[in-house]
């Protein structure tokens, strides 16, 4: 479980990462930041790109500096644009390849907390390894 003050800390992590967000294209610069079960803190930012589909969003580069050091039982991340944005599908999909019970902090740059759902929650049905799984 985590505390009101963790998830606080939690989306200043985020916004420190929002200040590294190469958004030279949109100029909506996102940050995130990840938390995992052990209490290390991972965090992203998102990287636009020319061509578009080559952008990588602030969540799932998150996602990979938490794996690429060895964590794969993710807890909370907090995410944060200017306006309180919800993650993508795309970013949502990668959250839930780790679990759905991940609890997802959506915040605005100053801070407020918006929304606090479950990746089940934003993602009910999500597509997972059992769908991959061949009868017969």
């Amino acid at each position: 479980m985590i505390t009101r003050e963790q998830k606080q800390a939690l989306v200043q992590e985020a916004i420190l990462a929002q200040e590294h967000a190469y958004a030279p294209y949109s100029n909506y610069q996102v940050g995130a930041a990840l938390r995992t079960k052990s209490g290390k803190i991972f965090r992203g930012a998102n990287v636009e790109n020319a061509v578009y589909p080559l952008t990588i969003c602030a969540e799932r580069a998150a996602v990979v500096n938490a794996v690429s050091a060895g964590e794969q039982d993710l807890e909370v991340i907090a995410v944060v644009t200017r306006d309180g944005g919800s993650p993508c599908g795309s970013c949502r999909q990668v959250l839930a390849e780790f679990g759905g019970e991940i609890l997802v902090l959506i915040a605005d740059s100053s801070g407020k907390i918006h929304h606090e759902q479950s990746i089940n929650q934003l993602l009910p049905h999500f597509f997972n390894a059992n769908n991959l799984k061949i009868s017969g």
